[in-house]
């Protein structure tokens, strides 16, 4: 199930917030929101509910293990939790890739490891990381372990961030978690992101979606122009389907009291990459700041070892995307251009038109998605011989014929509009008054109207990092 379909819009979220709301008190609210959470995980894959809830529990006795100790105990406990959730990630996403890679080692000796065939739980990446957090803010003092169970697994479980972030932190929620109010103004206000995050999900990111398979799915040798039709596409699709999710995600908490993190602000639009990692998956670039960049020392211990840092960070947010060495790739691509900028080209950056700035970024950053979109390591090399020509410039193509419709030309134009430019607000829709109001509801209302119309007449596509 995701939040683009016709089982979330029309049954699945209209009954949760009937229940939701009939109940008086925040206790019963968490039990109705949890079991609706858990509803809403099972329907992906049932049997991985199981772990999920294995994760629950031994995190909520780590967590008060940690909160009971002091000293060398504390920082024991502290190491076993972060194992425990490190090995859970690491058995379920990257067991089959360590196989793979230890034949390619004992090939030349005739051996072979059978490679175990281990479905990916759905969410485990964002849950892991939430309870990594959490452990380590107790440990540091921040907060306090929750002795509540129902409240924790409600941390863990919430449906709106649980399977795609964002990565939200304990202390963001906790007081939420028992005390929280919902007014009209904030439901609608909740209410016009979610349109929004759906509109972008299924107006934008799920027309382009033909198009970018057709090119790095099912064409060979992609000539010129296929190459950067398709990669424009695919740097269109992955922010409005991403940025669509947590949009929404954000804006179902606002309805129902939680205050969730933003994680994107307009990211293409920013002037490096630096820039561009303040401002795309925030809410993970601050988890890797402050849980493994700082711990490794940050930018404290002279350049040299910054660069280190940094290169670190960026391999293992390769690795975390998923199990494959074109994601490690696409770390270092992004790793080896901040260290870059922080050398010397940040300065010159600065100094640089606004619009070579810019154009450098998005350059960059469409040029790290072929290794993200890539399925393999020789698939990106033939869509960088396309990129630079190597393929020929031009041909008729059935991946172009299939994908670029009118509706997918429309989307490009939108989502390039959109999402690679800062745009004064409209002050038609952000102004006061009653005309404003009226006009703000008219265009959310319009959308939601045709973005449900697109959810009814097409089929459900999930969303792109549910893989992760």
């Amino acid at each position: 199930m995701t939040f683009a379909s016709i089982e979330f819009l029309f049954y699945f979220f209209p009954l949760f917030l009937i229940a939701y709301f009939s109940a008086k008190t925040i206790t019963t609210r968490n039990y109705i929101f949890l079991a609706f959470s858990l509803v809403f995980y099972a329907a992906g894959y049932t049997p991985h509910i199981l772990l999920l809830l294995g994760s629950v529990a031994a995190n909520f006795f780590l967590a008060k293990a940690i909160d009971a100790r002091e000293g060398p105990a504390r920082v024991r406990v502290l190491g076993w939790g972060v194992a425990f959730n490190l090995v859970l990630l690491g058995v379920f996403k990257y067991t089959g890739f360590l196989v793979e890679n230890l034949n390619a080692l004992v090939e030349p000796m005739g051996l072979e490891v059978p490679v175990p065939q281990i479905a990916l739980p759905l969410g485990i990446s964002f849950y892991s990381f939430h309870a990594i957090s959490y452990l380590a803010d107790i440990y540091k003092r921040k907060v306090h372990a929750n002795r509540d169970p129902a409240q924790f697994a409600l941390y863990m479980c919430m449906f709106p961030q649980l399977v795609a972030g964002p990565i939200v932190r304990y202390a963001t929620v906790a007081r939420q978690l028992s005390e929280r109010r919902v007014t009209m103004a904030r439901f609608s206000a909740g209410a016009r992101l979610f349109v929004i995050g759906l509109a972008w999900k299924v107006l934008i990111a799920d027309e382009v979606a033909r198009l970018v398979d057709g090119v790095f799915g099912t064409t060979t040798h992609p000539t010129f122009v296929e190459a950067w039709l398709g990669l424009y596409a695919y740097t269109v699709q992955i922010y409005f389907d991403f940025a669509g999710y947590s949009t929404m995600a954000v804006g179902l908490g606002i309805m129902v009291g939680f205050a969730l993190p933003r994680n994107f602000r307009l990211p293409y639009a920013s002037h490096s990459i630096t820039e561009f990692w303040r401002r795309w998956h925030m809410s993970l670039s601050a988890f890797l700041r402050d849980y493994l960049y700082i711990p490794l020392g940050g930018n404290r211990r002279g350049e040299l070892r910054t660069y280190i840092n940094l290169s670190a960070v960026f391999l293992l947010c390769g690795l975390w995307h998923g199990a494959s060495w074109n994601f490690v790739i696409w770390g270092a691509h992004h790793g080896a251009f901040l260290i870059i900028e922080r050398a010397f080209l940040g300065r010159w950056l600065k100094r640089a038109p606004g619009v070579v700035s810019h154009f450098y970024t998005v350059l960059v950053v469409m040029l790290g998605w072929v290794w993200f979109r890539a399925d393999s390591f020789p698939g990106a090399i033939d869509m960088f011989h396309g990129l630079v020509g190597l393929n020929g410039f031009s041909r008729a193509s059935m991946a172009l014929g299939f994908g670029l419709t009118p509706l997918a030309i429309l989307a490009l134009v939108a989502g390039g509009l959109i999402g690679f430019f800062r745009w004064p607000r409209w002050q038609l829709l952000s102004g006061e008054g009653a005309l404003a109001r009226v006009a703000d509801f008219a265009f959310v209302a319009a959308l939601m109207l045709v973005s449900v119309a697109w959810v009814g007449g097409t089929t459900a596509t999930p969303f792109l990092y549910y893989r992760f």
